[in-house]
């Protein structure tokens, strides 16, 4: 590490948003060393950066953030002059069945993560711990209006409560200690490398294979829509720009029902793959509802905007399209990740 070099924690970096984070901070700042802390769980895939992982200011550490003799111990030894909090279980569906490991990393490992900043965050003036979150901890909206930074928390799943439970301990940790945060939350993320678990990667994959398109009860859910790459954007200029104590709201302005983007992508793919048209509409199917679902989420990423300049470098479509190129192109990272052969990467990469 170069001596005038900054050393920079990224949690959950071999993710699918922190992977895309990582790679920006890397390719862009020489002045950070960036250590990308992950536990590679199943939504973990180092295959996602093999394009910087023998880049001389980038370093993986394999750890789990609620291990607290670990995460202080690792603090004290590189003296983190800032923190960028993406490590998360994430998937709502998920955390309805298993909500104690929600619970575990969400909450336990935030604040081993908080408690580990506080060990060395005066020795270095300008430290910032920078949590991102999610518009779920807001509830769920009406036909009308948006969520505002100002939003009353409501949660209604086991995830969304555990990540405003994480928010509301960076916010104590900054009143209480001084400690110096900022917080994000922001929408539906979509793009390259996203474990198809989600939506759009799910979808996409099921196409390809014919298999069924499931969308929870009438498919009118709505959701507001971001492209991964716009979104590292705005945690970059947050991390290096945002005011310390706020919270910036990050949304693609691009509200969807999930019928009517599921009927995009059928037609999309139907193109992409050469079908005719209206083959792949024949796959949506409506399955049973799942406990506690938001009927509509929708940000208002004004304040983003107006003080950070910050907007979309994309319009939906534009960014679907790449999206769907990316997993046509890279098959064999989808085959990978559906069968479980991405984990092996890790061994033949860094274990002798």
């Amino acid at each position: 590490m170069g001596k005038n070099q900054k050393n920079i924690l990224i949690t959950g970096g071999a993710g699918f948003i922190g992977s895309h984070v990582v790679r920006r901070f890397v390719q862009s700042y020489q002045n950070y060393h960036i250590y990308n802390l992950d536990a590679l769980t199943y939504a973990g895939n180092l295959e996602n950066l093999k394009d910087i992982e023998s880049a001389p200011n980038y370093t993986f550490l394999k750890g789990d953030i609620t291990d607290a003799f670990f995460v202080e111990t690792l603090f004290l030894e590189l003296k983190f002059e800032g923190v960028i909090h993406l490590a998360a279980e994430s998937h709502v569906d998920r955390s309805i069945t298993d909500p104690l490991s929600f619970v575990k990393t969400n909450i336990l490992g935030t604040v081993n993560l908080l408690n580990a900043s506080l060990s060395i965050y005066k020795e270095k003036p300008k430290f910032l711990f920078y949590h991102i979150s999610t518009d779920e901890v807001y509830g769920s909206l009406g036909i009308d209006g948006h969520f505002t930074e100002d939003t009353p928390y409501s949660p209604n799943s086991p995830y969304s409560a555990s990540k405003a439970s994480s928010d509301h301990f960076v916010r104590a940790y900054g009143e209480t200690y001084g400690l110096p945060f900022v917080i994000s939350n922001c929408s539906n993320n979509y793009g390259p490398n996203q474990f198809p678990e989600k939506l759009i990667p799910l979808f996409i994959n099921n196409i390809i294979q014919d298999k069924p398109l499931p969308l929870y009860g009438d498919g009118n859910y709505t959701r507001d829509w971001l492209y991964v790459e716009d979104h590292a954007m705005a945690m970059d200029l947050i991390f290096h720009q945002a005011r310390i104590g706020e919270t910036y709201n990050i949304g693609g302005f691009n509200e969807w029902k999930n019928i009517d983007l599921a009927r995009l992508l059928c037609r999309l793919m139907d193109k992409k793959l050469d079908r005719k048209a209206g083959a792949s509409e024949k796959l949506i199917t409506f399955v049973k509802d799942r406990p506690g679902h938001d009927v509509r989420y929708a940000i208002d990423a004004g304040k983003i905007n107006k003080e950070l300049g910050w907007k979309p470098s994309v319009t939906f479509q534009e960014g679907l399209e790449k999206t769907i190129d990316w997993y046509l192109v890279n098959h064999e990272w989808l085959d990978h990740v559906t069968s479980g052969d991405y984990k092996e990467y890790y061994k033949t990469q860094y274990q002798s």
